[in-house]
Parts: structure tokens; sequence; C-alpha cells
């Protein structure tokens, strides 16, 4: 894992290397366990480098070499090893020390401009190719490495993270008008649909699943492939599918078992995390490692208020999944003190933009420096299971086989349901139609609806609604109502929703020298569950019904087929909020009173909102749409006063 930098003249005059210097500088805020540059006639590039896996310690990077004229710096993890040594004909005696960055390299030069195709992991890499002259990179299909870059007519720069190319003196910090447009008229999690665009209107970045090329008169940036398959799989029982899954799932998890170090995981008390602990901890018991989970519970002064089908304090099934599986310490945290507003400054440091996950953000970052603390270099989480491993909605297929007119099989599903959860068999009945026929039912509650924060001049300035509807959002910031079948597919390749979130993972990894890593988003995994019919996901009555089949003998049978209890982690947010609600009730006034930055917000929202929240905090009222405005508002004051 490292920072990368870099800077191409594109006039042909000589690389200025104070300015090589002073990116490299930059990132001295994050811990090194090496630092080294290289540099030609018009190229400087320069890594700020962390040892995690075995071949990463003493790797030099950038590297450089002398026969094929390449050179690269990389931050990096490649997974598909095994089959990169096959294709590209790797020595056997050299395979146990080749470094991923190598691999990279010898990828390009066999397969060009297509190599990232061939790449699973994540990544992000420059190369220089000396004898075309070009610079060439890429970066994961999830984006879990970030790569900034500002080029004009005579230079591109080129960073992991954005501050030190602010540094740089040809380089005028703007703020970026449409990035924030998107950011506040998107009422949904994720920050835009387009990925290239940063808070600084100078600097863009390489989105996800995207590949950069640059010489004189060359500026490319496209796509070089995709999550969706184009065919589904057809096997000839359910035993073949959970079989098929059960080789494509400990694949990805064994592959990102690879660190010197130790090995962690976050662990709730739910599917996505438990199989990957389940399936992690029984492969290091095979070399006696013991995995160390990370598990968030609510403050000892929290009083529950959600329904009794909801688990606010996962612990007692988090203790059934760690003495099934055996051979975890596990480790729990209530991180007393911290709440969503006290972190908001040392979020955007680390971010270097706004973030809509607030309301998690306490814990979240305690889970980071809890695994440095315990010496952690990987840590595992399941933060996509909910649309790969466990993917499968009951009322949503139901829905799905009442629209396609297969009433006894979905009498006989419902019949099972009713059996397995309790409860009148046709009980679901009416909400399967609202599903399958929304117009039916026209009304749709507003009560946890976030308004729209963006102001309409700005709006309109910008064309952002315009720009949201090209890509299925409406006006009201949310995706246009359809299938949550084809929902998942747009979220998958059509929008970057995971920029965000892969961001926030890559720069705290930075930050506590360790990498957080999701094998439920194993590129190979997202094609295998796109591929599988919808049929395996829900069956016989069990919803997410693919991972509960294949998870037998692996995780308790009270947690694999669990389907009454649900756990709601963050429902302590407001709680915590007590201490710095004056605080934060005052900030929101001098927002509004701050005439530059009151008018990118629709200020009759916001005031709306603080009329409300001025009664007091209610923590009850967890999902009240009037506290995530205001704390959206308040990380965009904090950036623009941060940076602008």
């Amino acid at each position: 894992m490292s920072a990368i930098a870099g800077i191409l003249n594109l006039n042909n005059e000589p690389v200025n290397t104070d300015y090589g210097i002073r990116l490299m500088k930059e990132l001295e805020r994050y811990p090194a366990d090496d630092v080294q540059t290289w540099y030609s006639d018009k190229v400087f590039l320069g890594c700020h480098a962390q040892w995690i896996t075995p071949e990463s310690i003493g790797e030099k990077l950038p590297y450089y070499d002398h026969d094929r004229k390449l050179a690269i710096t990389a931050d990096a993890i490649i997974d598909n090893r095994e089959e990169l040594f096959e294709a590209l004909q790797v020595k056997k005696e050299r395979r146990k020390k080749i470094t991923d960055s190598e691999l990279i390299l010898l990828s390009y030069y066999k397969w060009g401009e297509d190599s990232p195709k061939y790449l699973i992991g994540d990544f992000a890499f420059m190369i220089w190719d000396e004898k075309k002259q070009q610079l060439f990179g890429a970066r994961d299909p999830s984006g879990y490495r970030t790569l900034y870059y500002f080029k004009n007519d005579t230079r591109l720069a080129f960073c992991t993270t954005i501050e030190p190319l602010l540094s740089l003196p040809f380089i005028e910090k703007r703020l970026n008008e449409s990035y924030i447009a998107e950011f506040l008229a998107i009422t949904g999690m994720f920050d835009t649909v387009d990925a290239r665009t940063t808070p600084f209107e100078n600097i863009q970045q390489v989105p996800p699943f995207h590949r950069i090329s640059i010489d004189r008169k060359k500026y490319d940036l496209n796509r070089y492939g995709a999550f969706t398959p184009n065919q589904k799989i057809k096997f000839k029982s359910n035993e073949d599918y959970v079989s098929a899954f059960q080789e494509v799932f400990h694949k990805a998890v064994n592959c990102r078992l690879r660190t010197f170090k130790a090995i962690g995981s976050q662990l709730s008390g739910g599917l996505d995390s438990g199989a990957v602990v389940g399936f992690a901890a029984k492969e290091l018991q095979k070399e006696n490692k013991t995995l160390q989970t990370f598990s968030y519970i609510p403050p000892r002064d929290f009083i529950d208020f959600t329904h009794k089908k909801l688990m606010t304090d996962e612990r007692p099934y988090i203790k059934k999944t760690v003495q099934f599986v055996g051979g975890i310490t596990d480790n729990y945290y209530d991180f007393e003190g911290r709440n969503s507003y006290t972190e908001i400054d040392d979020y955007l440091d680390v971010m270097e933009m706004p973030y809509k996950f607030a309301e998690n953000s306490f814990w979240l970052r305690g889970i980071f420096e809890a695994a440095n603390e315990k010496g952690v270099g990987i840590l595992l989480n399941g933060d996509k299971g909910n649309s790969t491993i466990s993917w499968g909605s009951a009322i949503d297929y139901y829905a799905l086989l009442l629209k396609q007119f297969k009433w006894l099989k979905l009498i006989q599903e419902l019949q099972n349901y009713s059996l397995k959860t309790g409860g009148a068999r046709f009980r679901l009945l009416p909400d399967i139609v609202k599903k399958g026929y929304p117009f039916i039912n026209h009304h749709v509650s507003k009560t946890n609806k976030m308004s729209s924060l963006i102001n309409k001049e700005l709006a309109r300035k910008t064309g952002v609604f315009e720009k949201l509807n090209q890509h299925g959002i409406d006006d009201n910031g949310n995706l246009v109502s359809q299938s949550i079948y084809n929902q998942r597919r747009i979220i998958f390749d059509k929008i970057s929703a995971w920029n965000s979130g892969s961001t926030f993972n890559a720069k705290l990894s930075l930050r506590y020298k360790l990498w957080k890593r999701d094998p439920t988003n194993d590129l190979r995994l997202v094609r295998f569950c796109f591929a599988l019919p919808e049929d395996q996901y829900v069956q016989d009555g069990l919803d997410r019904a693919l991972i509960r089949r294949a998870t037998e003998n692996i995780l308790p049978d009270q947690i694999r087929l669990n389907q009454s209890i649900r756990g709601m982690q963050g429902a302590d947010w407001l709680h915590r909020m007590i201490p710095s609600w004056n605080l934060f009730m005052n900030e929101v006034k001098e927002l509004i009173k701050d005439s530059y930055v009151i008018q990118f917000f629709d200020e009759a929202t916001i005031r709306s909102a603080l009329t409300s929240s001025e009664m007091g905090v209610r923590p009850n009222r967890m999902s009240d749409p009037n506290y995530r405005v205001l704390m959206r508002a308040v990380i965009v004051y904090r950036l623009i006063k941060k940076y602008f």
C-alpha cells in the first residue's frame, strides 16, 4: 500500500524536480516504511510506501525496467497472482518474491492499455512508457485506491490525495460549483453521478473502472470493463449453485489474507461480515493463526427505543458467531465521547471532500484506530454483501412472481415464508401488490424523505437536475422509481455509488497503515452473483437464500437462518450528539448568516430544519430528515471554510 505522486511535462521542457519533492513532502503526514523517487528528463515519479504484503517488504518503487524502458509507481494489491503467473509465464522460482507492481508492469508490457482488464485487486498505478513517451494509469473497478490529477496544456500532476496537488504553485484552488450542486441535489447516500469530479475545479480523479493515457497529443480517459455479465449461469441443481458460489467466495476471501501482519475483520451479528469471518477464520486456523474481530456497540447509557425485531447491541449474535467459528479474538468498542459532530474536522482532513455517512462516522474511524493498535495489516469487511452474497429481498421477488403470473409458485413461497417467520400466509400480499404494481397506490410517505438542499439558482446555473435525470435521478434527488433489480445494475454499472465509501476506506487505510478489504465486492464474485437466476436468492420461504445455504456448518443456525431480528448500527447517533447539540445549532445559525455559503443552499429548507431541531435533540428520531439536512449542511459549510 502506498501513496503515489508524479509530474509529466507535456511541452518537452525538463521536469522541475522541486515540484516533485514538494509533493512528496506533503505526503509525510502519513506513516511510511520507505520513500523513493525516480525521474527522467520530463517525468517525475514518487512513492510513499507502506509494506503490507510479504512481497512488498523492501519493494523498490518507483521501479524502472531497463530492458522494457518502463517505469512504474503503484498503490496496489493484486489478488489473481497465480493466474497472472501463468499468463505472463513468470518462472516458478520468481513467483514467491515478485512484487505486485512488477506484475502490473509485465501485464502492461504484454497487453498494453488493455492490461487493467486482467488485474483483480485494489489498485491505482501510473506507468511511464519511455518508448511511446506516454503516461498510462488505471484505477480498480470499485475505486478502493484513489488517484487524483491536474492537467493543463503543459503539465500533468497526479497524487493519491488532493492536498499535495494544491501545494503546487501552478494549481489554483477554486471551488467546483458543479460538484457541490450534485452533492446537495442528490438526497441519497452517493455523492455525485460524475466520479471524475472533486470539490476542486482544477483537480479531477480517475473514476473507478477507468484507465487514463496522456502524451503530448493525446488525453484519453475511458472505462475498461463492467461489473455485470451479459449471460446467466445455469446449473443442474441447487447444490451445484451452492458449491460454485462457495468456490468463488472462498477464493475472494483467501486472496485477501495475504499479509505478514495480523488479520482483522469488522463483525456484526448478521450474515455478510459473519460469512467473511467464517470463511477467513477457517482458513487461518490451518496456519494456527487467530482472526481479530472488531465490533461497535452503543454506550452504556443508551436506552434502546427501537422495535423488538431490531437489535442495536449485536453482541449476543456476534458471540454466537465467534463461539461457533472458533479461532477468533473478539473486540468490542463503544467509542465513548465521540459523535458525528465532533468527527467533522478530522473526516474532512481525511476525505478532502464532503461526505454523507455522518451518522456512522464516529465508529467507522474508531474501528480503524482500534485495528491499528492491534497491529492489523488487513481489515476485512462485508460492506457490499447486501448487493452480492446476501442479495435477495423476498417481497421484491414475490412481486416479480406476481407480475409474471407465477401464482402457484407465489402461493407456495408465501406458505413457506409464513412457516419460517411466523404470521398469516398472505400477510405480505398487500405489500407485494404495491411493489409489483406501484401505480395502484401513488401515495409515497414523505416522513423520512430528505428535501434537496440545493439552492434553486445554483441548480439552474449548473444544470444539475438535467444531468441527474440522464442518470435516472429525479428532481427530488432520488433514483427514479423502478424495480430493485434495475436499481442494482444502475448502481454498479452506471453510477459509481461506491466512490465515496471507497475514498474513505483508501484514505483512512493510508492514515492508519492498514488495508481495508471487502471480499463481497471481489470482481469475480460480483459477476458470478449477477449471473445467477433470481430464484437462487429467494427460495422455499428464505430470503437471502444463497448465502444462508452456503454457510451451513460455517455459521450457527441462529445467525444463518435468522429472518426475524435485524441489526441496526448507529441508532445511537443522536443520543451521542446531546453534549454537542447547542454548538451544532449555533453553527447552523452561523451558516445561514454567511452570505457566501448560504447561496449554495435552499435557505428555506435549512431554516425549517433548524426550527424543528431547536426544540432539542430527540434520540428516538434517528431517521428524522431534519437532523440529516443540518448535518450535511454543516459538513459542506466546514469544507468550504477550510479550503475556500
